[in-house]
């Protein structure tokens, strides 16, 4: 999936997605391949739980505040949030787990 795209699914803007790549990149968490797509990375470090709470709150932030403007319930929110959760751990287990995080 581009980042346009995941940017559009998870309605965020496409420079949050890439700052959240650059700094999974930047921990070893994820290596680009030009011109082939972003993989997780076999030999990934450890990352602090405050730094993955972190990166996650940093999406989720611009997430919401879209939320607010389109006027949705924070329980409509949850529920998008847990349905694309879950879809995505199904996803990842039926494909075996870490293929492409990006192509």
């Amino acid at each position: 999936m581009s980042v346009r795209e995941l940017a559009s699914r998870l309605a965020v803007n496409q420079n949050t997605i890439l700052k959240v790549y650059n700094e999974l990149c930047r921990q070893n968490v994820l290596r680009i391949e030009r011109g082939d797509g972003t993989y997780v990375s076999s030999n990934k470090q450890n990352i602090p739980a405050a730094e993955r709470k972190k990166t996650v709150s940093n999406v989720l932030r611009e997430a919401a505040i879209l939320a607010i403007q389109l006027e949705l319930p924070i329980e409509q929110v949850d529920e998008l949030l847990r349905k694309e959760y879950e879809n995505i751990v199904s996803q990842r287990e039926n494909s075996g787990g870490s293929g492409p995080a990006e192509k």
